[in-house]
């Protein structure tokens, strides 16, 4: 799930399907689902189906929205916050959606058309690796971000409660978040939960945290705000640059303004 990510950020305007896949067992097992994972990652190639996904369990999914949510079982990746992008069935592969960059000259059928007109693709794989990820616990104490900020951290990506909750009565966090900002690191808030966005507008303690200068994550999963963070701060050390890239939708990763 975070290489799918990075990779989604890094390759732009791709043409072409990358795709990613694996299996929960080796592939000299009777029962191991590396095969048909195989199957399903050519289907999905021979469809056209451009950009960066990862193909597991027949199901086909956008890069920056898949997670792993199983350790066992065959079913290891879902599509947060996103539909899949195709499905494969006893009668073949059903797409849900085209491909934003098509493949060009494939099959008709396939929904990809001429590519003439995009932009050429291009590698940005310049990173920063000085970035944090936080999931906050009840008795998180504030002196972590002194800490993280001692030890030379650009970025923090902070697992808040619920729809954008956090501590703020006796041990209070918000002032010390207000310090990291202010010295020019950038912190992406996000929620420990799974599904639907974080939305720090709800609450006057989200509300609180949006003034102290943190960058909502919105409806991202973690491993797509923690890689999204550290390719923005590889593209530009100023702030408020950082916050422009989370302020955009690169590969699908997030939704802005409800899309």
């Amino acid at each position: 799930a975070y290489t799918a990510s990075m990779l989604s950020f890094m390759l732009q305007n791709l043409k072409v399907p990358v795709v990613l896949t694996g299996s929960q067992m080796p592939i000299d097992n009777m029962l191991t689902d590396a095969r048909n994972n195989l199957y399903a990652a050519f289907a999905a190639i021979d469809a056209g189906i451009a950009g960066v996904s990862v193909a597991f369990n027949r199901r086909i999914m956008l890069g920056c929205r898949a997670v792993k949510v199983r350790t066992l079982g065959f079913e290891a990746f879902e599509s947060v916050n996103a539909p899949y992008l195709a499905e494969v069935f006893a009668n073949g592969m059903r797409r849900y959606h085209e491909p934003e960059n098509p493949v060009p000259g494939s099959r008709p059928g396939t929904g990809a058309s001429s590519s003439e007109g995009h932009h050429p693709a291009v590698l940005k794989d310049s990173i920063s690796t000085d970035v944090f990820l936080l999931k906050l616990i009840p008795n998180t104490k504030p002196a972590i971000f002194d800490a993280l900020q001692k030890l030379g951290y650009k970025g923090i990506v902070l697992e808040a409660f619920g729809a954008g909750g956090l501590h703020f009565f006796r041990r209070n966090l918000l002032e010390k978040l207000e310090q990291l900002t202010k010295a020019g690191i950038s912190v992406v808030a996000c929620s420990q939960c799974l599904y639907e966005p974080s939305d720090f507008s709800i609450y006057e303690v989200g509300r609180r945290l949006l003034e102290c200068g943190v960058i909502p994550g919105r409806d991202m999963t973690t491993e797509a705000a923690v890689t999204k963070l550290m390719w923005a701060l590889g593209q530009t050390q100023d702030p408020s640059e950082v916050r422009k890239i989370f302020d955009t939708d690169i590969a699908g990763e997030v939704s802005i303004n409800g899309d």
